[in-house]
């Protein structure tokens, strides 16, 4: 099967029927139905669409090295610098299409498949047949389209873990046993981002148990896998209304709790286990970090265009250019956005080949791009705040201009350029992006996005390399 149609991909999953549960109910029908689910479903077959598009076909997906059909081209190994660029407008057109608020996007883990199953050698020094595993479903995923969620992180029990007490059972998921079948697997993981809504679920090694191999392992399983269950969290759906909920009426991703009740994962779905040397050789020696930052600094410069598209329409609409304090803020974000694109082009304009045949950008610009964000996302979303003022208090909704009120609605609620439809359409994105329930956890996600920012930040400091910037201060002080 090459790269679906967005049709195929909602077929597929109402026809695993996954274990989803929500507010103590268990969903039962199709899960694209759910008010939780449809708006993202919906959203995520249209990215799907995208690929088959006659216009975008040759640009979004590349011949299938086993089928010459066409597959998608975030499943591409890049071996030259075209082939990056050739990954960066794919990436682009999924995220115009949602504006940058989908961080789960299939582009993102099946660029983290590709990146793994290149350096899938590492995975025989403990057993062959794991390399072989890690290799056939990153060609199984391609050929069919497949989309992941996945799971780095353990129940916050106690966040200093070192001073964990021991439970007879386990709370963060661990192998609890070994078959000739396979690992039984119990206990939770958090914060799989549209749980229930992929094919796959593919768990990685917790970051916080370094050290420790009993939780050290990988692998990869269907979703409607017996004994998988997700628990989701508060809902942010609002309604179907696209003038209500501009955003989250299309956009929402559910998080979800991972429980293992005693799973089996078949030993041909296993990638390594109980192995911390390996888990840290497979993520420090793959060009995992890089590609995946690639795919997450291409999605947050189109956030950022359209937050300051939406930031200047707000001031055209209520003639505030003339401001001074407007345009130090609009300034703001546009230096926002010129840094992040002017890092994302050094990151590519140096890339370079890794071990294993894959051109890869150069990670130090990325990581002072993610490490840039969390920073200047909670900051957009102020000066939007700001800038709306008393105005994103009391909004109409769509149902008041449907009513004897549109009279009224249309005199008072008018725009200095615009009408009151227009005017209000504009506020409400404004108050959905931040000031609801939706637009909060938008906040929360992108200063969160790929770990703590304190982390991230030491990681960046341990990493850069400095010795050339050392050796110009010595030799100056030599002479």
């Amino acid at each position: 099967m090459p790269a679906i149609s967005g049709e195929q991909y909602v077929s597929r999953i109402n026809e695993m029927q996954p274990n989803v549960w929500i507010r103590g109910k268990k969903v039962t029908g199709k899960l694209s139905d759910h008010p939780d689910y449809k708006g993202a479903m919906q959203t995520k077959a249209s990215l799907y669409d995208l690929q088959l598009h006659p216009d975008l076909i040759e640009k979004m997906t590349f011949p299938s090295p086993l089928s010459k059909e066409p597959v998608g081209i975030s499943f591409l190994q890049p071996k030259t610098k075209e082939d990056l660029e050739r990954r960066r407008y794919m990436m682009n057109v999924w995220a115009r299409k949602t504006v940058g608020m989908m961080g789960r996007t299939p582009d993102y883990l099946n660029t983290v498949l590709m990146t793994l199953a290149t350096a899938s050698p590492i995975l025989t020094k403990q057993e062959k047949s794991f390399s072989k595993n890690l290799l056939r479903l990153y060609e199984h995923a391609r050929e069919h389209d497949y989309s992941f969620t996945h799971s780095f992180i353990n129940p916050q029990v106690n966040r200093s873990y070192q001073n964990e007490k021991p439970s007879t059972e386990p709370i963060a998921a661990k192998i609890i046993a070994k078959t000739s079948d396979g690992l039984i697997v119990k206990g939770a993981r958090l914060l799989a981002t549209q749980g229930g809504m992929t094919d796959e679920v593919l768990i990685f090694p917790s970051g916080n148990k370094l050290g420790d191999d009993d939780y050290a392992f990988s692998f990869s399983i269907p979703t409607n896998t017996e004994g998988l269950k997700f628990i989701c969290r508060e809902s942010f759906y609002k309604g179907d209304s696209a003038f209500n909920y501009p955003l989250s009426s299309r956009f929402h991703e559910m998080e979800t709790i991972i429980i293992f009740d005693n799973v089996l994962v078949p030993w041909d779905r296993v990638f390594f286990h109980n192995r911390q040397d390996i888990a840290y050789e497979l993520f420090s020696k793959s060009s995992f970090t890089a590609h995946a930052l690639h795919q997450v600094v291409i999605r947050q410069i189109v956030k950022t265009e359209f937050i300051l598209g939406l930031a200047q329409k707000m001031v055209t609409s209520l003639d505030l250019s003339d401001y001074q304090h407007i345009k130090e803020k609009i300034s703001e974000m546009i230096i926002g956005l010129e840094t992040m694109k002017a890092l994302l082009e050094r990151a590519e304009l140096h890339a370079k080949e890794d071990q294993w045949g894959t051109i890869t950008p150069n990670v130090h610009p990325l990581y002072v791009a993610i490490n840039t964000f969390p920073t200047l996302y909670p900051r957009m979303s102020e000066i939007l705040q700001l800038i709306g003022a008393g105005g994103l208090m009391a909004i109409p909704a769509e149902e008041d201009f449907q009513s004897e009120l549109a009279d009224d609605l249309d005199n008072y609620f008018q725009g200095n350029a615009c009408s009151a439809v227009e005017k209000t359409k504009l506020f409400r994105l404004v108050w959905d992006l931040t000031m609801s329930s939706y637009g909060t956890r938008q906040t929360q996600y992108e200063r969160y996005f790929f770990g703590d920012p304190i982390k991230l930040a030491g990681t960046l400091y341990n990493g850069y390399p400095r010795d050339e910037y050392i050796r110009q201060v010595e030799d100056f002080l030599s002479t």
